[in-house]
């Protein structure tokens, strides 16, 4: 975790995530069970978990998606955690990403007002 949330280590635990092996890919994504929202409201760990969620199998980025489930909004307002939303509204299959639609039923003009906010709801739009 450490290495994770480091200003140089990130990219070394990034680089492991593209150029590893599957089983590489698979260990690191397990390291990150049970801290995945903790990374992404990281400056440094929410890059970690954005190449976590493009490069691991479905079942492991299902997984390190719903971790965010009940924590959407907290990591919608936060400067990193924004983009790791963002990452799993690309990525992940429109059913594992479902809880961040349902998340914004009532508050879409709050959102799309707010800095960060919208770049979700652009997002979403997009994709």
């Amino acid at each position: 975790l450490s290495l994770m949330t480091d200003l140089f280590g990130n990219y070394v635990v990034q680089k492991f995530m593209e150029r590893g092996t599957p089983e590489h890919r698979a260990m690191l994504a397990q390291s990150m069970r049970g801290k995945v929202l903790e990374l992404s409201l990281d400056m440094y760990g929410c890059r970690v978990v954005q190449k976590a969620i493009e490069v691991v199998e479905r079942d492991l980025q299902e997984q390190l998606v719903g971790e965010l489930q009940g924590s959407v909004m907290k990591c919608v307002r936060d400067q990193n955690g924004n983009h790791v939303i963002q990452k799993c509204i690309e990525r992940a299959s429109t059913e594992a990403a479902q809880f961040i639609v349902d998340d914004f039923v009532g508050q879409v003009v709050q959102l799309a007002t707010h800095p960060y906010g919208c770049r979700v709801i652009q997002r979403i739009l997009e994709h």
